[in-house]
C-alpha cells in the first residue's frame, strides 16, 4: 500500500495540477470503444487506411466536437520501430502497430484521452508503450495505461482525473480489489471529478450480457466487471466506461453515478472482425455535475462501414441495442433510454 501511494504522490506532484478558474459547472463526457487505425505488423498483414488514415474519423468529428473530455480506447501501439514481444505465430495471436504520425489523426477527430490500458497496449512491449505515449504526448492528447500514468484535466473549474485498468501487470490491475480501490479513493481526494475506465469481461457475440460474476476469455480471467465498477464507485469514481467485449454491452445508474460496461468497436481498420453486433460503433455522450452525478445522457448510433471506419446509422442499432439490454440485465435501474438514444433518470 505505501509503495502505491508513494508512485501515486509523486506522479501527481510532478505532472502539476490542472489550470482551473473559480466558476464550477457541468461537464461533457463523449465517449467511445476500441479504436486500431490499422497495422504495419507483420508485413503479412500489413493493413494501414490510405491517406495515413486522415479520413477515418471524417464522420464523427463534429460529434466529438462537442464533447469536454473526449475519450477512447487505444487497441494498438503507436511507433516506428520496436521488438514485437508476442509470439504472432501462435492462433489468434495479433500485435497491432500503426506509425506515430496517426496520434494525429486522433487529435484531429477532437479526442483529448486515451486508454492505453488493453491486451494491445504492450504489443511491443515496454519500448513499444513508451512510443505510444510519446505521439499522443506529442500532440496533446492525455492517456492513462502503466503504473503512474493518469489522466489529468482541467475543464470548466474542475479538476478531472481518468485511470485506466486492465488485466496488464504492468498497469493498474482492475483484478487486484484492494490496491484499486486504494488508487481510486486517493485520486477522488484530489480531484473533482474522477473517470475510471476499464478493459475487461469476455469477449465475442456471445457476451453481449453484462453479469454479476467472473468472466473468462477461454481459461483467461477478465474479471467481475460489475463489481468492479460499483466498487469503483463506491471508492470515489463518478463515472464509469467499459471496454474489451468488442461488443456494445448495458448501461447502469449506480448511487447517481453512470457506468458503461462496453462501448463495443469504434474504428478497428482492417484486422479486428466488424460482423454484425462487432461493426456497431456507439457513441456515448454523458452530461456530469459538477460533483459528477449523472445529469444526462445520448447514444449516437454509428456503424463501421468495411474496411472499418465509423458512419451514422440512421437505423439506430446501436442505441437500440444498448437499450434493451440495459432493460434487460440492469431492470431495475435509474435509467430510461429512449428509441433515439437519449438517456434519462428515471423519476423517482
Amino acid at each position: 500500500m505505501k509503495k502505491l501511494l508513494i508512485i501515486l504522490v509523486i506522479i501527481l506532484s510532478f505532472a502539476g495540477h490542472p489550470v482551473h478558474s473559480e466558476e464550477k459547472t457541468d461537464i461533457t463526457v463523449t465517449a467511445v470503444g476500441d479504436i486500431m487505425m490499422g497495422t504495419d505488423f507483420p508485413k503479412r498483414y500489413k493493413n494501414l487506411p490510405d491517406g495515413d488514415g486522415k479520413d477515418l474519423f471524417v464522420h464523427v468529428t463534429d460529434i466529438l466536437s462537442q464533447g469536454d473530455v473526449v475519450f477512447g480506447n487505444l487497441e494498438q501501439v503507436l511507433s516506428d520501430n520496436g521488438q514485437c514481444a508476442k509470439d504472432i505465430n501462435r492462433p489468434n495471436m495479433w500485435a497491432f502497430r500503426s506509425p506515430a504520425s496517426y496520434a494525429e489523426n486522433l487529435k484531429k477527430a477532437n479526442f483529448n484521452v486515451m486508454s492505453i490500458a488493453n491486451n494491445h497496449a504492450w504489443d511491443f512491449g515496454k519500448e513499444g508503450s513508451a512510443d505510444t505515449m510519446k505521439a499522443l504526448d506529442a500532440v496533446g492528447i492525455r492517456h492513462s495505461g502503466p503504473i503512474g500514468d493518469i489522466a489529468q484535466l482541467g475543464i470548466n473549474g474542475l479538476r478531472i482525473a481518468l485511470i485506466a485498468f486492465s488485466r496488464n501487470l504492468n498497469g493498474y490491475s482492475f483484478l487486484d480489489t484492494r490496491k484499486s480501490n486504494e488508487v481510486i479513493t486517493s485520486l477522488s481526494r484530489q480531484f473533482d471529478i474522477v473517470i475510471v475506465s476499464f478493459h475487461g469481461g469476455a469477449e465475442g457475440v456471445k457476451a453481449q450480457h453484462t453479469k454479476d460474476a467472473d468472466e473468462y476469455f477461454g481459461k483467461e480471467s477478465r474479471g467481475n466487471v460489475v463489481k468492479f465498477s460499483r466498487n469503483a464507485i463506491d471508492n470515489g469514481a463518478d463515472l464509469v466506461i467499459g471496454h474489451g467485449p468488442h461488443v456494445p454491452r448495458a448501461m447502469e445508474l449506480y448511487n447517481n453515478k453512470l457506468i458503461a460496461y462496453s462501448l463495443g468497436n469504434f474504428c478497428t481498420y482492417g484486422i479486428i472482425s466488424i460482423k454484425g453486433i462487432k461493426g456497431i460503433a456507439p457513441i456515448l455522450k454523458v452530461e456530469l455535475a459538477d460533483n459528477g452525478d449523472f445529469v444526462s445522457g445520448r447514444i449516437y448510433s454509428f456503424k463501421q462501414e468495411p474496411p472499418g471506419y465509423p458512419v451514422p446509422d440512421q437505423s439506430r442499432k446501436a442505441a437500440n441495442i444498448m437499450k434493451h439490454l440495459t432493460e434487460a440485465d440492469f431492470p431495475n435501474t435509474g435509467l430510461i433510454i429512449d428509441e433515439d438514444g437519449n438517456i434519462s433518470k428515471r423519476p423517482m
